[in-house]
């Protein structure tokens, strides 16, 4: 099985919407495999975000970032980064659909809810900035036979 990425930013957090995300997700018949709420340290933000280094909007999202708790997980399933990325919606709130969690509860680009991985390839980088192995639970979900052929 493939794994993701995802992260409930602080105005996910702060809002309460941490259930409703992991809900979503395990609604789907997705398997969780790792979660930790915490507040982040600025070594690993800077890592997580090194893309954005020298954006001019990156100062900001660093200190949003570390503002307050995030909830990292990893989660589990065929095709699941592409699954997750539609199922949280556009970076935009006001351009994802409705159904996905940004489209439901994001309203501003710069507070919108959640991160997820957009490739696998960014899923390993950023499950291993984040997560040891140890912490990487494997296990079977009674479902996953219904779930997959």
């Amino acid at each position: 099985m493939d794994r993701t990425f995802v992260m409930v930013k602080p105005d996910g957090v702060q809002r309460g919407l941490v259930g409703e995300v992991v809900s979503r997700f395990e609604d789907k018949g997705l398997k969780l495999a790792a979660a930790r709420l915490e507040l982040l340290p600025e070594e690993r933000v800077i890592e997580q975000y090194r893309e954005h280094l020298e954006k001019p909007f990156f100062p900001g999202l660093k200190a949003y970032i570390m503002s307050g708790p995030c909830f990292l997980m990893v989660w589990e399933g065929k095709d699941v980064v592409a699954i997750v990325r539609r199922m949280i919606g556009a970076t935009n709130p006001a351009e994802a659909a409705p159904g996905s969690v940004r489209g439901d509860f994001g309203l501003d680009i710069g507070r919108n809810v959640i991160h997820a991985s957009d490739s696998p390839a960014s899923a390993a980088r950023e499950i291993a900035i984040h997560f040891e192995p140890i912490e990487l639970i494997d296990y079977s979900k009674i479902d996953e036979p219904v779930l997959y052929e």
